[in-house]
C-alpha cells in the first residue's frame, strides 16, 4: 500500500507556481525621536490593522492634493474627546472643501468656542457600580461621554448664545437651509471667541465660516442644537429647510473633477457624504474610512468602502481603505503622517 502525499500541509506546492517572493511581511521598528510619518512607514512593513493604517496614509496623501475636492464626514463624539483642533486646522489649511457632521459635534464645538470646556473624567468610580456613578453625576449636574465630563451649565450658556447671537439674524430670513444655520453659527462663534478673548480656539464652525467651507448637518434634529432650533421656531418665523441643502451639496459634487471622501465614524454623516455622488455622473476617486463598527452586521457604519463601490458611490478604480479602530487613535496618526509627507514633498 502506497502513501498519498498529495495533501495540504506536507510542504508541496504546484510545481508550475513561480517562486513566492512577493512583498514579504517585515517587522516594524521603532526608535526614540522618529516622526509620525516614519512610524506610519514602519506600519507598512507589518500586517493586519497596521497595514490598513499605512494604506490610509497613502490614500489620504493622494486625496489631499490641490486638485481633489475633499468631502469630510465627521460622526461620533470627536469634538468632546479632543479631536476638534485637527479638523479645524485641516479646514484652515485647505484640506477640507465640504464638511458633513452631526449637530452634537457642532454643539460641543460651539461650547468650547464661547468659553466652555470638556473635562477628563471616569467611566466608573471606585466603590460604585456604573449606574451609581452616573446617578451621582446626574445629581451633580454633569453629563458623561465615556471618560469625558461636561458640566450642564455650559448647555445653558450655549442656548443663550444661540438666542442672542445666531437665531435673531436668521429669523429675519425666515425659512433657511441648515447650511445657512451652520454658517451663521460659525460667524457667531468666531466673533464671541475674539470679543471675549476665549483661551480656547474658535474651532471648526468658525474655521469653516472664515474659509468659505460649507458645513452640512443632515440630522441636526438629533442634537441640542436641533432642539434649540426647534424651540425657537415655535415662537418665531425662523425654520429650517433640510431639502434645500441638497442643491448646494450636489452642485459641488457635480462640478468636481476629482473627489475624495474622508469618513470618520458612520451613521448619517457617512451615508450623506457617500450618497452625494449618486446624482452625479461620477463617483469618489479616493476614500478613507475610520470606524470601529464591524462589517459583518450588515450595518452602514461598518460597511466597507468596497461595498460602497457596488452602489456606484466610488469609482471602480478608486483608491480606498477602511481602518477598523478607535478614531481618536487613528485620526491623529493618519492626518499627521499624510501632512508630514505633503510638507516634505513641497
Amino acid at each position: 500500500m502506497t502513501e498519498d502525499h498529495d495533501h495540504e500541509g506536507d510542504g508541496h506546492h504546484d510545481p508550475d507556481r513561480d517562486t513566492f517572493s512577493h512583498d514579504p511581511v517585515g517587522h516594524a521598528e521603532v526608535r526614540a525621536g522618529m516622526t509620525v510619518g516614519e512610524l506610519a512607514d514602519e506600519y507598512g512593513n507589518a500586517g493586519v490593522g497596521a497595514a490598513d493604517l499605512h494604506e490610509a496614509v497613502d490614500v489620504t496623501e493622494a486625496m489631499f492634493d490641490d486638485d481633489v475636492t475633499v468631502f469630510f464626514g465627521l460622526a461620533g463624539a470627536m469634538v468632546p474627546t479632543g479631536m476638534r483642533a485637527i479638523v479645524a486646522d485641516l479646514i484652515r489649511d485647505g484640506y477640507i472643501d465640504v464638511l458633513v457632521t452631526t449637530g452634537a459635534n457642532l454643539t460641543h464645538d460651539s461650547i468650547e468656542a464661547i468659553g466652555g470646556k470638556h473635562h477628563h473624567g471616569a467611566a466608573h468610580a471606585e466603590g460604585k457600580t456604573e449606574r451609581e456613578h452616573d446617578e451621582t453625576l446626574r445629581d451633580e449636574g454633569v453629563d458623561r461621554i465615556y471618560n469625558v465630563y461636561l458640566p450642564q451649565e455650559f448647555f445653558a450658556t450655549f442656548e443663550s448664545h444661540l438666542r442672542e447671537e445666531v437665531f435673531p439674524v436668521l429669523e429675519e430670513e425666515g425659512v433657511v437651509p441648515i447650511q445657512r444655520l451652520t454658517e451663521e453659527l460659525g460667524r457667531a462663534n468666531a466673533e464671541i471667541n475674539e470679543r471675549e478673548d476665549v483661551d480656547e480656539d474658535a474651532g471648526i464652525a468658525a474655521a469653516a465660516y472664515e474659509n468659505d467651507v460649507p458645513i452640512y448637518c443632515p440630522a441636526i434634529q438629533d442634537s441640542v442644537l436641533g432642539l434649540q432650533a426647534w424651540m425657537y421656531s415655535q415662537t418665531s418665523d425662523f425654520s429650517l429647510d433640510a431639502l434645500a441643502d441638497m442643491t448646494g451639496l450636489t452642485d459641488i459634487a457635480y462640478d468636481t473633477e476629482e473627489a475624495g471622501a474622508f469618513v470618520v465614524g458612520g451613521g448619517v454623516p457617512k451615508n450623506f457624504t457617500l450618497q452625494t455622488m449618486l446624482v452625479t455622473p461620477g463617483a469618489y476617486d479616493y476614500a478613507v474610512q475610520l470606524t470601529m463598527d464591524p462589517k459583518q452586521t450588515g450595518g452602514l457604519s461598518g460597511a466597507t468602502l468596497d461595498e460602497a463601490r457596488s452602489w456606484g458611490k466610488l469609482e471602480t478604480d478608486a483608491d480606498n481603505v477602511s481602518v477598523y479602530a478607535d478614531a481618536t487613535i487613528t485620526l491623529p496618526l493618519v492626518v499627521a503622517a499624510a501632512r508630514e509627507r505633503l510638507e516634505n514633498r513641497s
